[in-house]
């Protein structure tokens, strides 16, 4: 086998090992969005939380549903957290 051959061969080997390991961790995956409005809002909530409280009154119930849907939102978290230090 020549050094050339050697070379490529090993060129190769590095590029499958690069692109074996991106996918294996993600990277190769496509995110999944619905719009890019709706990333863009998702951004500026990140960057600057007040701008996406809402100030305004609650629906009839709505205030009721969002308080159940925050308990059940933190129960999950919980869990995960547990799960996550049981390792």
């Amino acid at each position: 086998m020549s050094i050339q051959s050697l070379g490529r061969f090993g060129a190769a080997l590095c590029l499958a090992a690069l692109v074996s390991g991106c996918s294996s961790i993600g990277l190769g995956k496509p995110e999944r969005q619905t719009s890019s409005s709706a990333s863009k809002v998702s951004a500026e909530c990140q960057l600057n939380r007040s701008k996406c409280l809402y100030e305004g009154a609650y629906e009839s119930g709505e205030r009721d549903y969002a308080e159940e849907e925050a308990k059940r939102l933190n129960l999950a978290e919980v869990e995960r957290l547990r799960r996550g230090a049981g390792r």
